[in-house]
């Protein structure tokens, strides 16, 4: 197992570095960060100053050498507009995504489980068939589209709830829902299936055999085997709501790690594209690591060698 887990470590460094070349080309492809930070009738000199103070005048090889040595010393740079450190920046706005992340995961967890089981036990009815549009529905609609319909419908027409920024507690409940009904639905699929292949197992047939209750069949037997690999994936699936909440942010205006990649790419923030990718790539990455490690302790059947 030590040795599984150091290899993988390894290809997780492996993986950031090839990321951080990537990520600091693509950057670079979106245009020159000047043409928007400088005035309209700025000079070829204020151009060439500025570049010369922001050391976008040093060959591409030079200014990735500069931002790989010093981001192995956790230090991401500074943003070009803002003029703060990137560290500083994704410090502020992660909390809140994970919390925001976090309410959208309960949510998505209280409406996927229970209805998940259902739907096995409950195969061919009605619960199912509601079941199986919830996750067509999740798996199909576009985040964006869902949260201006939530807007519209509950901020607009019926002045329930608050359609934009961060606050109270209700300010959490459209974009969270907004973000949690994808993973929900994934969630719902995998608990679905494999409720039904534990309900088909040898040792449920012998449960019943042997007269006990059905409920204690179901949440007792079945539901605790079947139970590992969605709360294995719940993981996994978190820092997925945090790495694709940039629609979501965006539409209900949430300060978030979202809005901040927004603003870095509409603003050519180099070292601020790069910083948010990298953190939320790292963040990928180990908790998929996460996810393996809890596989092999969670289950006892299963082994790395």
């Amino acid at each position: 197992m030590q040795r599984y887990i150091f290899v993988r470590l390894f290809q997780a460094l492996v993986t950031l570095f090839v990321m951080s070349i990537v990520v600091f080309l693509l950057a670079r492809l979106t245009g020159d960060p000047l043409h928007l930070m400088l005035p309209a009738d700025a000079k070829p000199e204020d151009y060439e100053r500025a570049r010369i103070e922001l050391g976008l005048d040093q060959p591409l090889p030079v200014q990735y050498w500069v931002f790989i040595s010093h981001a192995v010393r956790g230090d991401l740079g500074e943003s070009l507009r803002m003029r703060i450190p990137v560290t500083e920046l994704i410090g502020t706005r992660l909390p809140r995504s994970l919390a925001l992340g976090g309410v959208a995961m309960v949510i998505a967890l209280l409406v996927a489980v229970p209805l998940g089981v259902l739907s096995a036990v409950k195969r061919g009815t009605f619960i199912d068939t509601v079941a199986k549009v919830f996750a067509f529905l999740g798996m199909s609609m576009p985040m964006f589209w869902l949260g201006i319909v939530l807007i519209f419908v509950f901020s607009v027409m019926l002045n329930l709830l608050p359609s934009y920024g961060m606050g109270g507690p209700s300010h959490y409940i459209l974009p969270a829902i907004t973000l949690g009904w994808f993973v929900g639905a994934s969630i719902m699929r995998l608990v679905r299936s494999t409720m039904l292949d534990v309900l088909g197992s040898e040792y449920v047939k012998m449960a019943r055999i042997k007269g006990l209750p059905e409920h204690i069949v179901i949440w007792k037997h079945a539901f605790r085997n079947a139970l590992i690999p969605p709360l294995t994936m719940a993981g996994f699936y978190f820092i997925l709501l945090i790495a694709t909440a940039v629609i979501v942010e965006t539409v209900f205006a949430w300060p978030g790690m979202g809005m901040l990649a927004y603003d870095a790419v509409i603003w050519r923030d180099y070292p601020l594209i790069q910083g948010v990718v990298l953190v939320i790539a790292a963040m990928m990455i180990f908790a998929n690591l996460l996810v393996d490690m809890l596989y092999a302790y969670i289950d006892p059947r299963i082994r790395y060698r």
